[in-house]
């Protein structure tokens, strides 16, 4: 037994009667009571509508023609009360302009007298199936509002004529709306912001052969006070059957805070590299003078620790340089040098032609500077390391393979823990901070995508990173 069968039976649809004969009113109740229905009967138009005004009934079976209250009258006052009803019309006079009528005014279906049992079922059982497809969209309906409504992300959705079609209370806190109701007014109404605006005109504009997502990061005001937050603002077209453009869904996702994160990150990793490196010139200028003996003769063994230890402080002044340099984004032809010099390969497979990315270029460019730096950094010399990418359905995927050291098992899911490194005896004499996987990822889910790798122990590593296209 389906939900849908249990549900009837713990509640059969109720159906309504209406017709002033006596013997089609009780012919009805044998044949629906027969059926797992409840039939209520009532004999006359007036009687009818009282029922109706005080219970809601799944159908309704409606005489035309009754003394009194005419079976028309009857079927205006139930599509006013309850639009979900289904009404067949039972007429005496089978004329296809009654039909016709009755259908104009919202009947379902109609049945001429006289009609048989088999006949009755048939066009009530429609009727039911009919009421019950209606009440799936309406709940559907009721459970998608209060979802959108339950968002953090603004959304709302406007017609082809501009006209808002829903607009949940996160997007017109954004926009500062205190107004009345605002579905089926302009869109202008509600949003201000002229770039918004010209996004949204865009999207109503396009046609059917480029229905693509306008994607922008946008400053709005909140609330309508000076205080401003930064959005990502994604505003579609969505289209019918035939790829009619029909209106516009917008969603704005505040990224205010993860922006005031990223450039806190950036200050503090440019102070920290700029403090480190100018005491680290010192003391390496300091060992130089030592380890050329100006200040006194130096044993063989002091002059290999001295060594040692000078190439530990030129490791973290290279390493403070990187940083620098990955703090400004500068990363235009910043790694093939240092590739070259461990005599490794560093390749650009072709790329096929790609759709766009929904990606901040900057936040991509930090990741591919992170994933190829770390890949430079564990493979020894002569290795090869491969930049390459490729469509896989709705997302672009890029990976960064390298021939290095490799991953083990048990460290691969705390790769991108925050200042978790692989500690090993190839490791130990690479310097890092520990930070760098952890912003990747976090510039990644950002992003709506996903970061992982796959390695093997001596063998090499690849990471993945999957970013959603800008069509679908």
């Amino acid at each position: 037994m389906t939900e849908k069968q249990s549900t009837e039976n713990l509640y059969p649809p109720k159906i309504l009667v209406i017709d002033d004969e006596k013997v089609i009113r009780e012919g009805c109740h044998e044949v629906l009571t027969q059926e797992g229905y409840e039939a209520i009967l009532a004999e006359n138009g007036e009687l009818g509508l009282k029922m109706i005004e005080e219970a809601h009934f799944d159908v309704i079976l409606l005489d035309l023609m009754m003394p009194g209250l005419s079976g028309f009258d009857v079927l205006l006052n139930v599509k006013a009360l309850h639009p979900d009803t289904s009404i067949i019309v039972i007429t005496g006079y089978a004329t296809i302009e009654n039909s016709i009528e009755a259908m104009k005014n919202g009947a379902f279906d109609f049945i001429p007298k006289p009609f048989s049992p088999d006949q009755l079922r048939v066009v009530v059982s429609k009727a039911i199936e009919h009421t019950g497809a209606l009440k799936d969209i309406a709940n559907e309906k009721s459970r998608m509002r209060v979802l959108i409504n339950l968002l953090a992300n603004g959304v709302m959705v406007t017609d082809a004529e501009k006209k808002v079609v829903l607009a949940n209370p996160a997007f017109m806190k954004i926009m500062g709306f205190k107004g009345d109701d605002i579905i089926g007014r302009p869109f202008t109404v509600l949003i201000k912001n002229e770039q918004l605006q010209q996004m949204i005109e865009s999207a109503l504009s396009m046609t059917e052969d480029v229905l693509t997502e306008l994607t922008e990061e946008l400053d709005i005001g909140e609330d309508g006070e000076d205080k401003k937050a930064i959005y990502v603002v994604k505003c579609r077209p969505f289209a019918d059957r035939v790829d009619r453009n029909l209106g516009t869904i917008t969603v704005l996702s505040d990224i205010t805070y993860l922006k005031e994160i990223n450039q806190r990150q950036s200050d503090f990793v440019s102070m920290v590299a700029h403090e480190i490196r100018s005491p680290m010139n010192s003391v390496m200028a300091q060992m130089k003078v030592v380890q050329d003996g100006l200040a006194g003769d130096v044993t063989q063994k002091q002059g290999e620790i001295l060594g040692r230890a000078s190439e530990k402080i030129n490791g973290l002044v290279s390493l403070s340089t990187e940083l620098l340099n990955m703090a400004s984004k500068d990363q235009v032809d910043f790694h093939q040098p240092k590739a070259q010099a461990k005599g490794i390969q560093l390749k650009l497979e072709p790329f096929p032609d790609l759709p766009p990315v929904l990606a901040n270029k900057q936040n991509m460019e930090e990741v591919l500077s992170n994933l190829i730096a770390n890949a430079i950094n564990y493979t020894p010399g002569k290795g090869k390391i491969t930049v390459a990418a490729h469509p896989e359905k709705h997302h672009l995927c890029i990976s960064v393979s390298d021939t290095g050291l490799g991953i083990a098992e048990e460290d691969l899911d705390r790769i991108f823990d925050r200042f978790y490194r692989v500690k090993n005896e190839k490791t130990r004499y690479i310097i890092g901070t520990g930070l760098g996987l952890p912003i990747v990822k976090s510039i990644v889910e950002a992003h709506d995508g996903i970061i992982w790798v796959e390695s093997k122990l001596d063998l090499g590593s690849t990471f993945y990173v999957s970013i959603p296209f800008a069509t679908s």
